[in-house]
């Protein structure tokens, strides 16, 4: 055998001993929201922007869950409080005690006497925030009690 072909056996050995090339790094698990993709601060799993009456559902992590949604929150001298909030309690099928029994169903109180419920887009409320049937049952089964709720003006 000449040298040349001394040479590719040797270059072929080399081949077979070089290690095997490594294997793709798992993905990355995706970074923590810095910002909210909301007006609220990031750990607010409810957000309401009154000016804008929209307001968003989230996982508390700055990710959007449902939203912006449409809203109507107090008419003048029944203001929705603006804050932070914790919610308070939940009821399904809850009737109001200081409007002769008005339906409020899905209900999530975050103060007392004002909640997230289903409601009428078209009119102001007396101080809870309104929001569609669908919407309503997405905020009702996503939230629960000690979750932050934020009310910007």
């Amino acid at each position: 055998m000449g040298a040349v072909g001394v040479g590719l056996i040797q270059l072929a050995g080399a081949a077979l001993a070089a290690p095997a090339p490594a294997a793709p790094a798992p993905a990355a698990a995706p970074a923590p929201a810095t910002k909210s993709a909301t007006p609220c601060a990031i750990t607010a799993k409810a957000c309401v922007d009154i000016s804008q009456k929209k307001a968003w559902l989230t996982d508390g992590k700055g990710h959007v869950i449902d939203g912006p949604v449409a809203v109507t929150t107090g008419a003048k001298g029944y203001e929705t409080p603006t804050g932070t909030f914790s919610v308070m309690w939940k009821d399904k099928n809850h009737k109001s005690d200081e409007y002769d029994h008005a339906p409020m169903n899905n209900s999530v109180f975050f103060a007392p006497g004002d909640a997230f419920h289903e409601g009428s887009l078209q009119r102001d409320s007396a101080g809870c925030v309104h929001l569609s049937h669908a919407d309503s049952e997405k905020f009702f089964d996503n939230l629960q009690p000690y979750d932050q709720v934020q009310i910007l003006p």
